[in-house]
């Protein structure tokens, strides 16, 4: 039997984004932010929500531009650090020892470290209440070339992305493969 546990921020998987952004002087920035997700197919757009009073939504707001970057396992503690330090009064680069990129189609930083990122001009902002969702059309995608499968597509078993556990404020890794999608199904 289910047993009611009230309205709460809670979904399984809740993704961890480092989000790339420049400050109005052109300094990077990153933070850590678990609400978001893909949300569009055509164009393809991924959305991001975060509130006002974070560096990165004024650096968003103020460029137009953000990258969505996926820590892995081995960085799940500078994923954590850059999301409980402001980029007001701290270069997270620096303290983390992640070295930004400049994106060659958006006006944000890629994190060199990590495997996978989206690069995004922002499309659209929606006020929800205490989050601002910022909607960006993604441009394109980096990844680096040992994480693909043979197709040349990003490897979930390889990039080893990190999921949060909101209710736990925990980390994980991910689970084991458990079927092919658009065909398990088909077995009913």
């Amino acid at each position: 039997m289910k047993k009611s546990i009230g309205a709460k921020t809670l979904v399984y998987p809740t993704p961890v984004f480092v989000v790339g952004s420049y400050n109005r002087n052109g300094r990077p920035n990153i933070m850590t932010a678990a609400w978001g997700g893909i949300c569009c197919s055509k164009p393809p757009c991924v959305a991001v929500s975060l509130r006002k009073s974070r560096s990165s939504y004024d650096n968003i707001v103020s460029r137009k531009a953000f990258t969505i970057n996926i820590p892995s396992e081995q960085h799940a503690a500078a994923a954590d650090y850059v999301g409980i330090v402001s980029g007001r009064n701290k270069d997270k680069f620096a303290a983390t020892g992640l070295t930004p990129v400049k994106s060659d189609r958006v006006d944000a930083p890629l994190v060199k470290e990590f495997a996978f990122a989206l690069e995004c001009n922002l499309l659209q902002t929606i006020e929800i209440g205490a989050h601002t969702q910022f909607i960006g059309e993604i441009i394109d995608i980096q990844a680096e070339e040992d994480m693909l499968d043979p197709t040349g597509a990003p490897d979930i078993e390889k990039v080893k992305p990190i999921l949060f556990a909101p209710e736990m404020q925990a980390y994980y890794g991910i689970g084991s493969f458990v079927g092919k999608a658009f065909s398990i199904g088909e077995t009913i």
